[in-house]
């Protein structure tokens, strides 16, 4: 049987990790850590799902490591009393103050220890599954790539039979919602309740006495609006009921978007994009562009269209007869200034990008997406 350690913790990322891990015939070792961290109760959580999937068949070793005494010189609001924990947008400034100071490496160092006793005792490969991603980057430096990469090498250089300990990423590229469906149907391969799965576990970074998740903090933001995204209500229990909850990680989400945006892009693209505003014909970069190459969305770089999709329609804006494969442009029924219109908009960022007409090239189905310059960026190729 294959052999994985990981970091079991209780939140989403490293439960749906563990759920993933079974589905693809792992007998899994999981390595739980207490280390003063105010959320303590994601342990408890950890260990009712620890219970439940043993009451399925499945078996898992599982054990929790107290860190406390050596963790209690480190400062970060996760760990200290008199840090409150920031409340807001995941990816603001404030939320740095939840790093735990290489947390993830130590964790890891003590995982990579324990899968090279397995090794030993087995005479087995064993891989390191961690449940870091993509989404984590631009908070948490240790939940990088290169990150991982580097303590890859530096760990293989500094112990015997290291060849065989792999560390495995699964979501590395992925985000919260893909991480969700990933568990949605691995629960259902496994004939396992997610609801059940993820009642018992935590994200919040502030749980009152009862372990009610605040729904305020950015860690409980970004898990509210991933499973708004696959249209499923979280199980787990907020302060607030699940509606109040999802309208202030709406409304915090598209204030820090705002934001955001109205930093990164021109004014023109700004009023395009996030205020539905349309450029004059004939106005825009990219209206007579013909060169080869690639359409992105300039607000999140979402791929919508290639060269090749691109024709002269004579109306002043580029046009596109097809969109690319990837793109899943979102139709929207306009009926503004007194017409009736398709708005078209990004699939990942909500950007306005223009409307589709009945008039394009019938040889390629008759639609004609009508886009601003300003929605787009352009990325040449030979």
């Amino acid at each position: 049987m294959k052999r994985a350690v990981m970091a079991l913790s209780g939140g989403m990322d490293s439960t749906s990790l563990l759920i993933h891990l079974l589905n693809q015939e792992y007998f899994v070792d999981c390595v739980s850590f207490k280390y003063g961290q105010k959320h303590i109760i994601e342990i408890e959580k950890a260990s009712e799902n620890i219970i439940y999937l043993k009451n399925k068949g499945f078996t898992v070793n599982h054990e929790i490591v107290d860190l406390t005494s050596a963790m209690s010189i480190f400062h970060s609001a996760l760990t200290t009393d008199e840090m409150e924990i920031p409340e807001g947008h995941y990816e603001e400034e404030q939320m740095k103050a939840t790093v735990v100071p290489n947390r993830n490496a130590i964790f890891s160092s003590i995982i990579y220890g324990h899968a090279l006793s397995i090794v030993s005792r087995e005479k087995k490969d064993v891989k390191i599954a961690l449940g870091v991603h993509s989404g984590d980057h631009a908070i948490y430096p240790d939940c990088r790539p290169e990150f991982y990469e580097s303590l890859e090498q530096s760990f293989r250089i500094g112990n015997w039979d290291s060849e065989k300990v792999e560390f495995l990423l699964p979501y590395i590229d992925d985000d919260k919602s893909s991480i969700l469906l990933d568990a949605l149907l691995c629960c259902d391969e496994l004939e396992l309740d997610f609801d059940t799965i993820f009642s018992n576990t935590i994200t919040s970074y502030n749980p009152d006495s009862e372990g009610r998740s605040s729904g305020k903090t950015g860690s409980d933001i970004e898990r509210i609006l991933a499973f708004k995204e696959i249209g499923r209500i979280d199980p787990i229990d907020y302060v607030e009921s699940w509606e109040i909850v999802l309208e202030n990680a709406i409304s915090t989400e598209l204030k820090y978007k705002d934001e955001y945006y109205k930093e990164k892009l021109t004014d023109i693209q700004y009023n395009v994009t996030r205020n539905s505003s349309t450029e004059y014909p004939f106005s825009g970069e990219l209206w007579d562009e013909k060169r080869f190459g690639k359409y992105t969305c300039i607000c999140c770089g979402h791929l919508l269209f290639t060269s090749e999709m691109k024709f002269d329609s004579g109306c002043g804006w580029p046009s596109f007869h097809s969109e690319h494969d990837e793109a899943s442009i979102k139709q929207i029924e306009d009926r503004t200034h007194g017409m009736n219109r398709v708005e078209v908009k990004c699939s990942k960022c909500d950007a306005h990008l223009g409307h589709i007409f009945n008039d394009g090239p019938m040889k390629y189905g008759g639609e004609r997406y009508c886009i601003n310059s300003a929605s787009m960026g352009f990325e040449e190729r030979e």
